[in-house]
């Protein structure tokens, strides 16, 4: 059965620094991705060119603010507006981080949901109402974490029986997974290779910080180093050629630099596809 991505090919997340610049000279990427929240409401000249872009590109929208395994209620207000904004851009897909961000108010970073069976429940119940009001399937991303507070099962379990639980799809980040392997002391592959093949809709690599030899800290923030392209290699190896979006946050270079990164997911891409077809063609 050939899966049926709501993306092709390599994508850059947009970040507001790149508008002006991308409208001028398009890039040569095939989506594009942003976070929700920094572009709702937005209108004027922004809001324009934001516009005149997601009539050019496919996007995809990636949140930071769901909180979707926190304590407080569910913001269904927000979800009302996303929906709006979603439909009013032709959004592909939406997606949420697998953790948390606040109660009472903003704790602007991602907290990791304790890993036990109780908390399986509480949160894909909550991404089930998310998905009910925004009317669309959405995907949740394996994400980074250095502690794991109140842990009765592997992070894998978790993952696993949240997606099946709540019944959505996985956002696969490669990135996520060889710094959780190396902070937390597990293969990566064998992490890998465990998700649900059927509920993966897209891939994210990035660059990350190395502040020890056994710590790595997730932040977008520099190249794609060599081992994550090799896990990335692993991972088209044993899910196929999936879409792929880079991601970098802060000490964003020059777009070439970026384009450079985008024509190696995309030489990795063309690889793993001729491999598979070699393969097929000799068992057949």
């Amino acid at each position: 059965m050939v899966k049926h991505f709501p993306v092709s090919g390599a994508g850059l997340g947009l970040r507001r620094s790149m508008l002006n610049e991308f409208l001028e000279t398009p890039p040569a990427v095939d989506f594009l991705e942003v976070a929700p929240e920094n572009w709702i409401g937005v209108g004027g000249p922004m809001g324009d060119k934001f516009r005149r872009l997601t009539e050019r590109f496919p996007f995809i929208c990636h949140g930071l603010s769901l909180s979707i395994g926190g304590p407080a209620p569910l913001d269904e207000h927000f979800l009302h507006r996303l929906k709006r904004f979603l439909d009013q851009h032709q959004i592909r897909l939406y997606s949420e981080h697998l953790s948390y961000c606040g109660d009472d108010g903003h704790l602007y970073d991602l907290m990791p949901i304790p890993f036990t069976a109780e908390a399986v429940r509480y949160t894909a119940d909550r991404v089930r109402r998310t998905q009910e009001i925004l009317e669309r399937r959405i995907a949740l991303e394996n994400v980074s974490y250095y502690a794991a507070p109140g842990q009765e099962m592997a992070e894998i379990e978790f993952v696993r029986a949240v997606l099946e639980e709540a019944d959505c799809d996985l956002l696969l980040d490669v990135n996520n997974i060889y710094v959780n392997s190396i902070n937390h002391r597990y293969d990566a592959e064998t992490f890998l290779t465990a998700l649900p093949a059927d509920r993966v809709v897209y891939f994210h690599v990035a660059g990350h910080h190395v502040e020890a030899e056994d710590l790595r800290v997730d932040t977008h923030g520099a190249d794609v180093c060599d081992p994550v392209w090799a896990l990335l290699r692993k991972a088209y190896d044993h899910f196929g050629v999936v879409p792929t979006l880079l991601e970098r946050d802060f000490n964003i270079p020059a777009t070439e630099v970026l384009m450079e990164e985008i024509r190696q997911i995309r030489r990795i891409q063309r690889d793993s596809a001729a491999a598979s077809q070699d393969a097929s063609s000799a068992h057949g």
